[in-house]
């Protein structure tokens, strides 16, 4: 088999590529970078920009969907996190951070998740939707496939746009599988097609599996686990975990062989994981994505209601989250959000001008279309 190693008698395994292993190759000719459209869209919705925000509590406050969305991209927020538990966020947050600063990362994660299971209030959830709806732009709700059936009903009657089944490895296999826990499990297929809403589903990190969620009708698949630098993530906890630029390589693939099998139904990519850089950005567009679900990056901007903090939705799992809340950027010198996307930046590390950096990258190697960036030139380290 191609880009098979032996790593034990009897015993092989798939060389793989992180992001930082490849880069892209510049093409015989280059474009200035105002003819570059960065635009994409999912379904019905179009977006100016491939940026989708993490379902973070630390990320997306409905203020925060709502400035990302004027500014071209899309706000995911959490169905199940805090902006559906708590009246008072804000306070829980930085009850959170201080917990963080004096006593730690574990005393933060044991915190985090007695937040989380304080009851879901339909009614909060509701009101965060219809902010971000009567400030008329898409609206995007994250639900876990435990959950999904159970919530999605008030979430379409208060407005949803698109939903987000994501949890940090979902197949349609398992959500297809026997029933556990005497609870009936949800067959996805059904769920999206009785649904007039589309659905985005994932996390996924290898072909077949992305090949198979796009066979229930969903638009969008999500790739990877939504990795934090310098957190525990799915790796070290299950042991579980695919190198990014082969995942979204993998699952352009399963997109490629799904619009033939269909005749033309073409399921969108969207990268989450490991991307905390405008090159990462741009390297998993040319990997094959169409979008890239965002953390880090998106966590330095002055909007974001973790003040510079940011953690993983997986982190408030009650039995074994992976992921601690991290500090990336002070309270006091944060970026604007338009600073972060657009600039100008004064950081050279590629933190600040995320999609000024994109369209630079794309100009420069000669591509003016993200579908286009898509075939660019690549080479391994």
């Amino acid at each position: 088999m191609r880009d098979m190693v032996e790593i034990g008698m009897g015993r092989t395994a798939r060389r793989t590529y992180e992001l930082d292993d490849v880069d892209i190759v510049p093409s015989r000719r280059t474009r200035s970078s105002k003819q570059v459209s960065v635009a994409w869209q999912l379904d019905a919705y179009r977006f100016d920009i491939p940026v989708v925000a993490h379902p973070s509590d630390a990320l997306v406050s409905p203020e925060f969907a709502v400035e990302l969305g004027r500014l071209g991209g899309l706000g995911v927020i959490n169905g199940e996190g805090l902006w559906a538990r708590h009246a008072d966020v804000s306070a829980r947050i930085d009850q959170l951070i201080e917990v963080a600063e004096k006593q730690g990362a574990d005393a933060a994660v044991t915190l985090l998740q007695q937040l989380h299971s304080a009851p879901m209030q339909p009614d909060l959830l509701a009101a965060a939707v219809a902010q971000v709806r009567t400030a008329g732009v898409t609206v995007a709700v994250r639900v876990s496939p435990q959950n999904a059936r159970a919530l999605t009903p008030a979430l379409v009657q208060a407005g949803v746009d698109l939903l987000v089944v994501h949890g940090t490895i979902i197949s349609a296999e398992h959500v297809n599988g026997a029933a556990e826990s005497g609870t009936e499990p949800l067959n996805l297929k059904t769920f999206i097609a009785e649904l007039d809403v589309p659905v985005v589903a994932g996390g996924v990190s290898d072909h077949r599996t992305a090949l198979h969620l796009m066979r229930t009708g969903a638009a969008g698949v999500i790739v990877g686990y939504g990795s934090t630098p310098g957190s525990t993530t799915t790796g070290e906890v299950l042991g579980i975990g695919v190198p990014m630029a082969t995942a979204i390589a993998d699952a352009a693939a399963a997109r490629r062989d799904y619009l033939d099998e269909t005749g033309g139904r073409y399921v969108h990519v969207i990268a989450d994981g490991d991307i905390v850089s405008s090159g990462q950005l741009a390297k998993a567009i040319a990997c094959g994505a169409d979008a890239a679900m965002l953390g880090v990056p998106l966590a330095l901007a002055h909007e974001a209601p973790g003040r510079g903090w940011y953690w993983p939705t997986a982190a408030a799992h009650p039995s074994l989250p992976r992921g601690v809340p991290l500090q990336f950027a002070d309270d006091e010198d944060r970026p604007s959000l338009q600073q972060v996307l657009y600039g100008p930046a004064s950081d050279p590390w590629g933190s600040v001008n995320l999609v000024g950096a994109l369209r630079r990258s794309m100009a420069k190697a000669g591509y003016s279309e993200l579908k286009e960036f898509q075939k660019v030139g690549l080479s391994v380290r």
